[in-house]
């Protein structure tokens, strides 16, 4: 199955399924482009006979009732509809969504005032910068809306309905924009916690994630003892790597990537806008009862695991190949793995270049468990020795944009202390690792 996807920096412009229902990996990718290649001349024949063709079945309802099935399978054991119910805003980006996600909720007995100017599908994306929930101002018109009917938080599902983003709307009018690794925590944490609850060995348990998303998931399943598995990053990798686990034995039902991308369940392994909006849904509500909000159960996320904070640059695409070629001979050795050796008085512990195929932390053969990138990908871990601060910087090329990407994560038990260390290590990342000023690039920006 091919279809078509509204924003083209993702999935190259189109998604394409196989036989397991995730997005395809190579072999068949290779395959599929062959035989695109092998049928360039178009081909047309009469159209008329299928309408009455007893091979052509419209099975939309037939698949929309199975999928609301899925949907209600995701219902958590401690949500119970409120006498005292939150409000919602839910905006669909002009896209699909609305339709499905008010049938949804309705299965929770949960109801969503929709920003009516984006509620239905159109193209143009009248009211929108760019149709994409993390796009500056692509979330104002909601916002709006959830404060002049005195909403608690807005739903937001891109246009085709596979991403999700949220904001909380605070009493006193500020407003919180959660982003993909602070849902992807949320949710991967009470996706824990639930699974706990339930009696279930956490030996069993397993949560994926894409390479470049937050380390804290990570870090949770470290301290709770449930299994953690990256992968790159895409649904395609993300999905697969689900079902690998399942078929050793292990209970997947949750992984996402930092693009506001997020998967439930054991049945559709990929990213579903309308499963997230739900989860995400009730969640609120069961916090709701508890005296407490998302927000104030992400700040207590924090405090038991450390805190994680994010920063990104991108660079002229020029300096692209001169920026890793030094990171790979940082110290001019010019033979054998001569990565940098620290950051901002942070001690490189381990690098994974996903590029070349290196893995310090794998010897003897020093290869990656990952498969390799077809762009640049390094991925650095570090600790500041004097207090145990962690550091992890990814950095790689965008699949579909000329830009290099870095990912850089704290994790300290001292908000305070990750801070500095942070803004010591982007400092250093742009003038000495990137040569910021040789090469006329823009910093690093928080």
């Amino acid at each position: 199955m091919i279809t078509a996807s509204h924003n083209p920096k993702h999935d190259n412009g189109y998604k394409v399924y196989w036989e397991n229902a995730v997005q395809i990996i190579s072999p068949h990718d290779k395959g599929i482009s062959g035989s695109i290649r092998a049928n360039l001349t178009p081909k047309a024949w009469p159209i008329e006979p299928a309408d009455i063709s007893d091979n052509c079945l419209d099975v939309t309802d037939e698949i929309k009732r199975a999928y609301l099935v899925e949907i209600e399978n995701l219902k958590l054991p401690q949500y119970t509809p409120s006498n005292d119910p939150l409000r919602f805003v839910n905006t669909s980006m002009h896209g699909v969504s609305h339709p499905i996600i008010t049938d949804a909720l309705k299965i929770f007995s949960i109801t969503v005032d929709p920003v009516k100017e984006q509620m239905h599908p159109d193209p143009e994306f009248p009211t929108v910068p760019f149709p994409n929930p993390e796009e500056k101002g692509a979330l104002d018109l909601a916002i709006a809306q959830a404060k002049n009917c005195n909403a608690n938080y807005v739903l937001a599902q891109d246009p085709d309905s596979d991403r999700f983003s949220a904001c909380e709307i605070h009493p006193a009018g500020g407003v919180t924009i959660f982003t993909g690794d602070q849902l992807g925590t949320i949710f991967a944490a009470h996706v824990f916690e639930t699974y706990r609850d339930s009696g279930k060995s956490l030996s069993k348990l397993a949560i994926v994630a894409s390479t470049v998303s937050s380390k804290m998931v990570e870090a949770i399943a470290e301290r709770e003892g449930f299994k953690f598995v990256e992968c790159l990053t895409g649904f395609k990798y993300i999905g697969n790597t689900a079902l690998d686990l399942v078929e050793k034995g292990y209970e997947v039902p949750f992984g996402y990537e930092e693009a506001i991308g997020f998967m439930f369940g054991s049945t559709i392994r990929d990213k579903d806008g309308v499963a997230a909006s739900v989860m995400f849904a009730q969640l609120a509500e069961i916090l709701h009862s508890q005296g407490k909000t998302v927000t104030s159960y992400l700040e207590d996320l924090y405090k038991r695991y450390g805190y994680f904070k994010v920063y990104f640059i991108c660079n002229d695409p020029r300096i692209i190949d001169a920026i890793f070629a030094r990171l790979r001979n940082y110290n001019g050795q010019k033979s054998g793995a001569d990565y940098p050796k620290n950051i901002a008085g942070t001690e490189i512990t381990s690098v994974v270049d996903l590029t070349t195929g290196y893995d310090s932390t794998n010897p003897p053969t020093y290869q990656p468990s990952m498969p390799l990138s077809s762009g640049h990908m390094i991925q650095f871990r570090g600790e500041l020795k004097s207090n145990g601060t962690k550091i992890v910087l990814t950095i790689r090329t965008s699949g579909t944009e000329p830009k290099v990407k870095y990912y850089l994560e704290g994790n300290g038990k001292d908000n305070q202390v990750v801070l500095e260390l942070l803004s010591r290590v982007v400092l250093e990342l742009g003038n000495d690792w990137m040569q910021a000023s040789k090469y006329d690039l823009s910093h690093p920006h928080n």
